[in-house]
């Protein structure tokens, strides 16, 4: 039985904790009521890794691969989430041996999923520039970032001239290779647009064809066309998204082709080449020399995403400090692409639409 006295101590104490709140002594002036779990982050800002030259996505089942030019090796980030890159590491799938012809200066590798495996294209050389070529890597495995890479080869038209940024267009059933190269045997600085057809994934037949080349003032500073990328909107309709002058001025750029409907890839007439850039420099939004783009959709499929390459500051040229950045796009009336202009590093980005639950 309580005494009136420890009624009364008892009393006073609930009082005090009431009125003046019971602190944790081990913890001192913090609250012990455990705060609820934060949200999700819905926004997420550019760029998405410090460096990443020549960025590129491939997107399939829930899964995207990422990867980016590093000079001496091919590696591939896996990521249901493209806004939350940075949580994904590189793992290094392919180390070229040394001394060989493609063993240095490995750029712009890209990831294809085609005729039921994976293949990444890539242009390297032996230490010097002009013997630069493209090359094929195949994996039987579901995963890229697992199984063994096998070397397939060179990858090359008859002519077997300077060649970068090699991708792959499949149109009406059939597969093209298209690229940027030299006229000639030794033509650094002047780029043009090639497209060649393939007859399986690391082999094309003939000689290739010219699309485009340098000609309106906004491509010829540094007269490069590079980087091709293919894009189609949902009736079919078929664009070439390249990049344009040198990578080494702020004005690096993208332009773009158009195939006519039921046009030929193959015939250059059947292409139409945009007078004006669809995508260029923003110094308000720190984006200088913005291109080497990539494509992709959101998580459940309703929005269009494109992912390139861009400088923070004016005069960093083609070096590692050109950082992945990815916006989405919208399309015309005219089932045209519209790109409109780099979002600044600034701004909070709505994350693509299913990435958050």
């Amino acid at each position: 039985m309580r005494t009136p006295q420890i009624l009364f101590f008892a009393l006073y104490c609930f009082l005090l904790c009431s009125g003046a709140g019971c602190k944790n002594d081990s913890d001192p002036g913090q609250n012990t009521t455990t705060p609820p779990p934060a949200g999700p982050e819905t926004t997420f800002t550019n760029p998405l890794l410090p460096s990443g030259p020549d960025p590129w996505v491939a997107q399939k089942d829930s899964f995207y691969y990422y990867t980016h030019t590093l000079g001496n090796r091919i590696a591939l980030a896996r990521t249901r989430h493209m806004s939350q890159l940075r949580e994904a590491p590189l793992q290094t799938i392919w180390t070229p041996p040394a001394q060989w012809l493609y063993s240095r200066n490995l750029w712009a590798p890209e990831l294809h999923f085609v005729d039921g495996k994976w293949y990444v294209y890539f242009a390297a050389d032996g230490g010097q520039d002009k013997d630069h070529r493209m090359y094929v890597l195949e994996n039987a495995s579901a995963d890229p970032t697992t199984g063994t890479w096998e070397f397939k080869g060179k990858i090359a038209d008859s002519s077997d001239k300077w060649a970068i940024d090699g991708t792959v267009l499949e149109h009406n059933g059939k597969q093209y290779f298209l690229w940027s190269g030299w006229r000639g045997d030794n033509d650094p600085g002047v780029q043009q647009l090639y497209i060649a057809r393939m007859t399986n994934p690391w082999t094309l037949e003939g000689e290739r064809v010219m699309l485009s080349e340098p000609v309106y003032p906004w491509e010829r500073n540094g007269l490069v066309n590079e980087g091709p990328q293919v894009l189609k909107n949902k009736a079919g309709q078929v664009f070439l998204i390249y990049s344009a002058s040198g990578c080494w001025t702020d004005d690096y750029a993208l332009g773009m082709l158009t195939l006519k409907e039921g046009g030929d890839p193959l015939k250059p007439a059947d292409w139409t080449k945009k007078p004006n850039p669809v995508f260029s420099k923003s110094p308000a939004g720190n984006a200088y020399g913005p291109g080497h783009n990539g494509f992709f959709t959101s998580p459940d499929g309703t929005e269009d995403w494109i992912i390139y390459h861009a400088n923070s500051s004016p005069g960093q040229g083609c070096s590692g400090g050109r950082s992945p950045r990815m916006q989405k796009f919208t399309w015309n009336t005219d089932g045209t692409p519209n790109f409109g202009e780099p979002v600044s590093l600034s701004s909070q980005i709505s994350r693509p639409s299913g990435e958050v639950k």
